[in-house]
């Protein structure tokens, strides 16, 4: 049960970028770097456990089974000889391997997909399609102890500035309606929606899915928003859009599923939105694993000390602490801070001025809740005050009067209400 102690009318409204003229050659081509960076995300794994060694040949395109007994694996998106493993701690404490490959001078391409992989099947989608541009979860979408009935495509990106998605829409229409195809026939799933902004309707127009406009305010595109406007369905606190029934994939992944097949071989560039210091942006393409400080160099735009590099954009974006942390292959943006602009979070305490509960798009009582999250009673959070109902948009700390970073509470309690809650099961 959701308690409010007092309710109020006004929210922001903050519209979404839409492009207008951005088309192909309107995307930078960053050239390809010495050195990649790969990240196998699974927080159990450490770099001991790996099969593969440092000194290592690999090929473009080469699938890396790298835990013995395991299913994990990476694709190597460069040719070359693998120099370093490490571990990389995220913002959250997971802890992810890291393989490093310095680029050969010629390319040799792996042909394994090509071979075992011509025909569009769950198999092989679990086998090699998982790290794709876009990052499909076809580990979710395929999961037969929790079945999906309708999928739908996000051809709008969940954050502002962002315009990735869109940029697909526009300009791979064909790509869409092929990848579309492929995906029904991976997942058998006949139901198919793609949600795209007003005026690129249009460009979506041929491919067999059903078509819907997203809104145009922040955070209409949250898939939690999404399942209530377009299919009615309202998700229970603790549960995930797959509990009930519905997948999400990005349109880049979908546009990726087509090239995969119509080549032969697995796309390995990702597209992405650069957000510069002064709010403009530029739509480039990388090779996943490229530097962040290569795609800077290669854009001329010059970090400073103190300036602040975020993956992601102005509202759930992360800070990264390195130029050499890589762009994968769910980096969807790059956003640059001047220092001289960056609004500092303070420890001041919740003034109770309810900018975040009129703000909260499914109505949490912000204000209580961050009580509880400082003071590190995260079950009492999710039992009092649905911690687990957030959606993740960012718009209580984007209000708060107080410059409480009230997102970063909440996104900290989730992780360790989630952590708690292993370790009693492990124990029972």
């Amino acid at each position: 049960m959701i308690k409010k102690p007092f309710f109020g009318l006004g929210k922001p409204k903050l519209k979404y970028s839409v492009i207008e003229k951005q088309g192909l050659d309107s995307i930078k081509e960053i050239p390809l770097p010495d050195n990649v960076t790969l990240f196998l995300r699974d927080a159990d794994i450490k770099k001991d456990d790996l099969v593969s060694k440092v000194g290592d040949k690999v090929k473009t395109g080469q699938k890396l089974m790298l835990i013995k007994e395991s299913k994990a694996y990476l694709i190597s998106t460069v040719t070359g000889t693998i120099t370093a493993i490490s571990d990389y701690t995220d913002y959250l404490d997971k802890i992810y391997p890291t393989i490093s490959i310095d680029v050969a001078q010629e390319n040799q391409q792996d042909d394994e997909f090509n071979k075992t992989g011509k025909t569009p099947t769950a198999e092989n989608a679990l086998e090699f399609l998982n790290c794709l541009p876009g990052n499909p979860d076809f580990t979710s979408l395929l999961n037969i102890d929790r079945p999906l009935n309708t999928i739908i495509i996000n051809g709008m990106d969940k954050d502002l500035l962002i315009t990735t998605n869109q940029i697909v829409v526009k300009t791979e229409s064909e790509n869409l309606k092929k990848g579309v195809e492929i995906l029904k026939k991976i997942t058998g799933i006949s139901r198919i929606i793609i949600i795209v902004p007003p005026n690129l309707t249009f460009h979506a127009v041929g491919i067999d899915a059903e078509v819907k406009e997203a809104g145009s305010f922040y955070p209409d595109t949250s898939p939690q928003i999404v399942l209530k406007k377009i299919l009615g369905i309202i998700v229970p606190q603790g549960e995930k859009c797959e509990d009930m029934g519905v997948g999400f994939i990005n349109a880049e992944a979908v546009a990726a599923l087509a090239k995969a097949y119509d080549h032969g071989k697995l796309p390995l560039n990702k597209l992405l939105t650069v957000i510069k210091k002064d709010s403009s942006t530029v739509n480039v393409r990388a090779r996943i694993g490229t530097p962040v400080k290569d795609i800077l160099s290669a854009l001329n735009i010059e970090i400073n000390h103190g300036d602040r590099l975020v993956f992601g954009g102005p509202m759930t974006g992360h800070a990264v602490y390195s130029g050499e942390t890589p762009a994968l292959s769910d980096t969807d943006a790059i956003m640059v801070q001047d220092k001289g602009r960056i609004v500092l979070n303070s420890d001041t305490q919740c003034i109770n001025c309810g900018e975040c509960i009129r703000a909260c798009p499914v109505n949490i009582p912000v204000n209580m809740l961050i009580r509880l999250l400082e003071n590190g009673l995260y079950e009492e959070a999710v039992d009092d005050y649905d911690l687990l109902s957030c959606i993740e948009c960012g718009l209580c700390s984007y209000v708060c009067t107080a410059r409480i970073p009230v997102f970063h509470y909440i996104m900290f309690g989730k992780h360790e209400f989630t952590r708690i809650k292993g370790a009693e099961e492990s124990n029972a």
